[in-house]
């Protein structure tokens, strides 16, 4: 009679957050075709209360900023990183393009004024991926060690509107949307208090939106 009154065990919040943690889910995603990537970053709250505290104890309590390259045909995360605030965009276009040429062959990279800079430019044209990227206004028409930059800073000098229309500028949008999805989904900050577990945090979030678009 005992045995029919017998609670079954349940694994407490600790050990759920434990083996969560210890989950290896990696951003993977294989498009079949040639895909074009939009490249950006968002932050995201460390707490859900930052803002309070802020405001009623003149702290600061600081962001992780997720960066990501989408499929701007798909609208899905092909490649993610998570670094701190301090991290400039520019310098993490490299590791994100590199992460979806794992499964998918890029053609092409779009990308905000932020991924204006020569080894950008220069490491594309390695990848033989055709660069999108939004130049500063100040910038020599002069290759100065980087011939592809040059011929973009041309285009976008003598016609602008015409230049983003070639190469799909606009699809920028995608990214933004996919954060905004991302952000009504799970919400704008991460639960996790220690920087590993909230790059897990994210990194499982991703994977989800991910299986998410799959759903019709």
């Amino acid at each position: 009679m005992q045995d029919i009154y017998k609670i079954p065990s349940v694994p407490d919040y600790t050990t759920i957050n434990r083996r969560i943690n210890k989950l290896h889910v990696k951003i993977n995603e294989h498009i079949e075709n040639d895909i074009v990537i939009a490249i950006d970053s968002t932050g995201i709250k460390v707490t859900n209360r930052g803002e309070w505290m802020r405001h009623k104890w003149h702290v600061r309590k600081g962001y992780l900023k997720l960066h990501v390259a989408v499929d701007t045909d798909k609208k899905k995360i092909v490649s993610l990183e998570i670094t701190s605030e301090e991290v400039h965009d520019g310098k993490i276009l490299k590791k994100l393009v590199d992460n979806a040429l794992e499964d998918n062959n890029v053609k092409r990279a779009i990308g905000d004024g932020c991924y204006d800079s020569k080894d950008n430019f220069q490491y594309l044209s390695t990848k033989s991926i055709h660069p999108a990227i939004r130049v500063r206004k100040n910038s020599s028409d002069k290759s100065i060690g980087c011939y592809g930059r040059m011929i973009v800073v041309l285009k976008q000098k003598r016609n602008c509107a015409k230049w983003k229309s070639s190469v799909g500028y606009g699809y920028r949008w995608v990214v933004e949307g996919v954060f905004s999805s991302m952000k009504r989904m799970f919400g704008e900050y991460v639960s996790a208090r220690k920087f590993p577990n909230m790059v897990q945090e994210m990194i499982m979030k991703t994977s989800l939106y991910n299986m998410f678009t799959d759903i019709k």
